[in-house]
């Protein structure tokens, strides 16, 4: 079998669907994304004949940009065409979605090619009417009309278009179609092969051919492949209403006998990939494997012999015979659907061989043209990867020929079971340019959540008094100012109610409201007269925390979270602790104070610079040094204070961590401890056995310390930039050096003392307290500090994506007098400016 091509990252931009959760949630559920066409890109000629208007598959009018992507593009936006922009926005989705610029490698050895018809964009329509067209234009008029003066032509010359406003050498490169891959290569420094291809609607998958051939050739390690389509002029409209090629019942129905044209749509999708065997050796998510990709040349007319070629040059790459999914150029013209069907039954076999599902994503979004084929290829990489067969819609009455074909059109999902795990997807230019490409389930890499959600929306107001912030409630408008806040997270008529009696209740009693329904709530605000500390989480028995958006939307590199192993969990919890603590800086939200609980405080350490010359990624290799071997100790959390089970406590067991006033935990040999659990839960006394074990924060630690001995003797010690609080001895690191290193290895052997830091750090006039991570650090802190003014918030969520979480952080922070920078966590909006389409008749008077 062919050594394959990993697909490590995808992006889309397809109408609906501006995420590749967004793309997948719609294949899945079979929604129909065609619509009519929207009211800014109707021209002259709208309404048509019985007030029809042409319907097709639109993406949004603009995209939203995360502050880096922006900052990268912010060069040259006007006058910059759609195309471009929006083939921009998905190319960072799809590195970002592939674990961040970080996982790219050595750039130099990292290119794009990007499939893109010569379709005329709008600006260089632009400037032709400015040059071509006025001199035409005004040529006309001076013969038809020979007393116009000067002042006709110069109205004549305003109303048309005008170019961007500053002619610059990357403006430009913005108009020019060609230079699209090369502007994202500069854009994202890959210094490899960067170009674009043209084959009609095959485009994309050509692109996606030449990436792979980069890559097995070995002149490249990463490449970026996939296509664009966002030319939706009156110029494109018209010659395919001219050839009758667009659907007159307004619907794209592949392989159906009802099937009467195509219908347009608009849009990229791109695809980041590496060889198989890197992917695996970097630990990458894989969704898909290419295995075997051909191309051929054939009649403009539909036909099969061009078409053949591609598909068995493929499947010869691909060394395989075996079928499960088809994603068909299915373009619901007659004459190409017919075709396609005679080339899946030539190449596949008849009808008596195994069945396999046959699709098309067009009847959902709409033919993308030079992007078609990549749309139909994330489709199949996504089937695969979720073990899901999407539908095809508007095929309830097949084509005839479908019953010579091995193969069944779905109208619902199905997951996918009993049939082979490889998919193939098909792109076939108008002119004869044809494209196909195998692709095989992977084996390999972290899974991805789906997640599908509207964002959060924030209500924020200020006034000088309870009263005046009640009143402000009926009529919010912008936050204002005042000393009395109150932040509302998803401000529904119910959150609103509840707001209304949280106000009330603050300006009777002068307490602060901390999250509870959502809202946040504050008349004599904590801040910035009490200081702000974050405190980074250890090994804690939680889910992984939601921020893989948040690395994305600040260009920082994805951690890639696991909790097979306790080194494996402690370098994860380190490097989101990391990110986190990054992110929020960038939010304007900077700590006065650092601390960590376990191996948390070493990720405080790191944060604070104390450990100068070494990366993150070999400090944390460096926590478990070659050779070591833990010792076999279970941790046993009991919900008690320390004193409780102080007499109770078999010589056998130490405790380890005394958390909160009700937690303390113990740890020792497997069979104690389990022991120990059941006589506690007798008692009354909650009882729980952690899922890992270490011997951290114990004497057993002690046979096993060598290591760390070596490791901090060789750590290269400097003053920390902020302070840095130990659970050892709940007080702040000292200076020396030498003292650092005492204090380490102490911090290894002796209890944690969470309970005395949150205390101490009180004592010491620090208020806001933000976990840094999951689990239930902050609850620690609420139970040591309760009846004391105070407010606990977390920075990561198991349950919100990562930026909603900072955005609430941010609120709970301003609702105590804070000053967090919330523009910094909104998006860059930029308009795809496309220009309008005009409605042309076709020769026999009808519309599309």
């Amino acid at each position: 079998m062919s050594p394959g091509v990993a697909i490590v990252g995808m992006g889309v931009l397809l109408p609906g669907a501006g995420t590749i959760d967004q793309y997948w949630h719609n294949l899945e559920n079979g929604i129909d994304s065609i619509t009519e066409i929207p009211g800014e890109r109707r021209g002259p000629g709208f309404p048509g004949p019985a007030g029809e208007t042409p319907h097709g598959g639109f993406v949004a009018g603009s995209v939203e940009l995360a502050p880096v992507a922006a900052e990268l593009l912010s060069s040259a936006v006007d006058g910059t065409e759609p195309g471009q922009i929006a083939a921009f926005a998905v190319a960072h989705a799809a590195i970002d979605d592939a674990g961040g610029p970080g996982r790219l490698g050595d750039r130099e050895r990292a290119g794009i090619v990007l499939g893109r018809g010569g379709y005329v964009s709008p600006g260089l329509r632009a400037f032709d009417q400015r040059v071509r067209t006025v001199r035409e234009i005004a040529g006309a008029v001076a013969d038809l009309v020979p007393s116009a003066g000067p002042e006709l032509l110069t109205e004549v010359r305003d109303a048309l278009p005008a170019p961007p406003r500053q002619l610059r050498p990357e403006t430009v490169a913005g108009l020019v179609p060609n230079l699209a891959a090369s502007r994202l290569a500069n854009a994202f420094d890959l210094g490899g092969p960067a170009y674009t291809v043209d084959g009609a609607c095959a485009s994309s998958l050509l692109a996606v051919d030449h990436a792979v051939g980069e890559l097995l050739r070995g002149r490249c390690d990463v490449m970026l492949a996939g296509g664009v389509h966002h030319n939706h002029d009156d110029t494109l409209w018209s010659l395919l209403t001219q050839l009758g090629a667009l659907s007159p019942s307004r619907r794209i129905s592949p392989f159906s006998r009802q099937a009467d044209g195509m219908l347009l749509g608009e849009g990229a999708a791109i695809v980041v990939l590496k060889r198989l065997a890197d992917a695996r050796r970097d630990g990458d998510r894989v969704y898909a494997v290419i295995r075997g990709t051909g191309t051929a040349g054939g009649s403009p007319e539909p036909s099969t012999a061009g078409q053949i070629r591609a598909l068995r040059q493929a499947w010869h790459g691909a060394d395989s015979a075996e079928i499960g999914l088809l994603e068909a150029h299915g373009a619901a013209t007659p004459a190409g659907d017919e075709a396609e069907l005679r080339t899946l039954a030539e190449v596949f076999g008849p009808a008596s061989g195994p069945r396999a599902i046959l699709g098309s994503v067009k009847s959902m979004i709409g033919h993308t043209m030079s992007a078609a084929g990549a749309a139909g290829l994330v489709k199949a990489a996504l089937a695969l990867y979720h073990g899901i067969l999407p539908p095809t819609l508007h095929c309830s009455d097949p084509h005839p020929l479908l019953e010579r074909t091995r193969f069944e059109m779905l109208e619902q999902a199905r997951p996918w079971e009993g049939l082979a795990r490889v998919a193939a997807v098909n792109a076939f230019g108008f002119g004869g340019t044809t494209a196909h490409v195998v692709l095989t389930g992977a084996d390999c890499g972290p899974r991805r959540r789906v997640r599908v959600a509207e964002p959060e929306r924030v209500m924020r107001l200020a006034a000088d008094s309870p009263e005046a912030l009640l009143a402000r409630l009926k009529d919010p408008g912008e936050p204002g100012t005042g000393r009395c806040r109150i932040g509302i997270a998803g401000p529904s008529p119910d959150a609103l109610a509840l707001a209304g009696r949280v106000i009330a209740e603050a300006g009777r009693t002068g307490k602060s409201w901390h999250g509870t329904g959502g809202i946040w709530c504050s008349v004599d605000p904590l801040l910035p007269r009490g200081r702000t500390v974050f405190i980074h989480s250890g090994l804690e028995d939680a889910d992984e925390p939601q921020c893989s958006d948040v690395a994305g939307y600040f260009g920082l590199d994805r951690p890639r979270w696991t909790d097979t192993t306790v080194p494996a969990h402690a370098a994860s919890v380190t490097a989101v602790g990391i990110l986190l603590g990054k992110a929020l800086r960038r939010i304007g939200v900077r700590p006065d104070a650092l601390a960590g609980h376990s191996v948390g405080e070493w990720t405080a350490m790191q944060e604070a610079g104390m450990c100068s010359g070494v990366s993150i990624g070999e400090l944390v290799g460096q926590y478990w040094p070659e050779g070591l071997a833990l010792p076999e100790v279970d941790y046993l959390v009991l919900g008690c204070p320390a004193g409780r089970i102080a007499d109770l406590l078999p010589a056998e067991l130490v405790i380890s961590h005394e958390n909160a006033p009700q937690q303390t935990v113990v740890c020792g040999p497997p069979d104690t401890v389990a022991e120990f659990a059941a006589c506690c839960r007798e008692d009354g006394i909650v009882a729980r056995i952690l899922p890992f074990r270490s011997g951290f924060h114990s004497p057993f630690l002690l046979a096993h310390l060598d290591p760390f001995i070596r490791l901090v003797r060789g750590l290269r010690l400097s003053p920390p930039k902020i302070p840095v609080w130990s659970a050892t001895t709940a007080r702040p690191y000292p200076a020396s050096p030498e003292s650092v290193r005492e204090l380490y290895l102490a911090h290894l052997l002796e209890p944690i003392r969470f309970r005395d830091l949150a205390e101490g750090l009180h004592n010491a006039g620090f208020r806001a307290f933000v976990q840094i991570g999951a689990g239930q650090l902050g609850s620690f802190v609420s139970a040591t500090l309760a009846g004391k003014r105070h407010l606990v918030v977390s920075a990561a969520s198991t349950t919100r994506p990562g930026i909603t979480q900072l955005r609430r952080v941010a609120t709970a922070l301003w609702t105590e007098g804070g000053d967090p920078d919330f523009a910094a966590l909104e998006p860059s909006r930029i308009r795809l400016d496309t220009g309008p389409v005009r409605l042309d008749r076709a020769k026999d008077g009808s519309t599309p």
